[in-house]
């Protein structure tokens, strides 16, 4: 079993920085591969980023390339997603995802476990 709880969400301006940040437990963390996804309202979940274990590999959807960043601290359990030059586009609720088989899939179906989801308001 893996829980992630993410943190770090908030309202910010067009043109702003802001880090999200997930922590998990569990035992399948320590080799998971864990991404971050975003669902605007009324949109589907889209994929955002997804690192490996070791952070050599990183990928990123098309969307976010150049503004998001997406790092791990495997000693604190934690993943993060650094946001800067935030657009109103970028609106949308965040979540964290484990792939405990650590696939690196950009597809939903591909994570096994899920956090809540932290809110991302971009006003222009």
């Amino acid at each position: 079993q893996v829980q992630l709880v993410e943190s770090g969400g908030g309202s910010v301006q067009a043109g702003d920085s802001l880090r999200v940040s997930c922590t998990a437990s569990g035992r399948a963390v320590a080799t998971a591969g864990l991404a971050w996804f975003r669902q605007a309202p009324g949109k589907e979940r889209e994929f955002v980023a997804t690192i490996s274990w070791g952070s050599s590999l990183k990928y990123y959807g098309d969307s976010v390339k150049g503004r998001l960043t997406i790092s791990r601290d495997n000693a604190k359990n934690a993943a993060y997603l650094q946001m800067n030059n935030l657009k109103a586009e970028d609106t949308a609720v965040y979540y964290c995802a484990a792939d405990p088989k650590a696939r690196l899939s950009t597809a939903r179906y591909a994570y096994e476990y899920w956090g809540q989801g932290t809110q991302v308001t971009v006003s222009s």
